[in-house]
């Protein structure tokens, strides 16, 4: 992947309503682009399959090998991109649960994942609403108490500039502090 491919901004949510599944993501670019959006119904799909099943479909609607960071993932579409994929690829799609070889759930997805990862470079970040970062009430948290989506308030031109200028803050305070880190290691040893 050369170091001009584009790069995006992830956000995805999975819900379950009335014995359907409602999925919907809206790939942002950085770049300040037309976002990419789509929202649909599984019928009998939710929970962690129907997460899964987001993430994978917004990966597939690229066309280009991109970078793409996803923001706010759940912990079970995380742990297995981080963890997971590259073990049970090499055991034939099965992980060890109590000493004996188990197939690995959703495995038609994760095999979907595994190639969409071949042309995509993933990250996974975990959206914080903290008072750390001086946000704890802000437009978000409006949003919430009025019983809407964290994505809704996301859509709006605005909204999407405080998203990015708070990643965009948050992922440079982060690289500052890795690297900081790592000088002192190298200092030290």
């Amino acid at each position: 992947m050369s170091s001009q491919s584009p790069h995006y901004l992830l956000l995805s949510e999975a819900s379950r309503a009335a014995g359907f599944g409602r999925w919907r993501f809206v790939l942002r670019p950085v770049d300040g682009s037309a976002p990419i959006e789509a929202t649909d119904v599984e019928p009998d799909v939710w929970g962690e399959r129907l997460d899964l099943l987001t993430v994978l479909r917004a990966l597939e609607t690229l066309d280009q090998p991109s970078r793409v960071t996803l923001i706010g993932c759940s912990r079970y579409v995380e742990q297995g991109i981080l963890y997971g994929l590259q073990e049970w690829k090499e055991n034939d799609w099965r992980w060890e649960c109590f000493g004996q070889m188990t197939p690995v759930r959703d495995a038609d997805l994760w095999q979907r994942m595994d190639r969409a990862l071949q042309f995509h470079r993933v990250e996974c970040r975990q959206r914080r609403i903290d008072a750390g970062h001086g946000l704890a009430h802000g437009p978000h948290w409006r949003t919430r108490k009025a019983g809407k989506s964290w994505m809704d308030g996301a859509a709006t031109a605005g909204s999407v500039k405080y998203h990015a200028l708070v990643l965009a803050a948050w992922c440079g305070a982060w690289a500052r502090l890795l690297v900081g880190a790592r000088l002192a290691g190298l200092r030290r040893g």
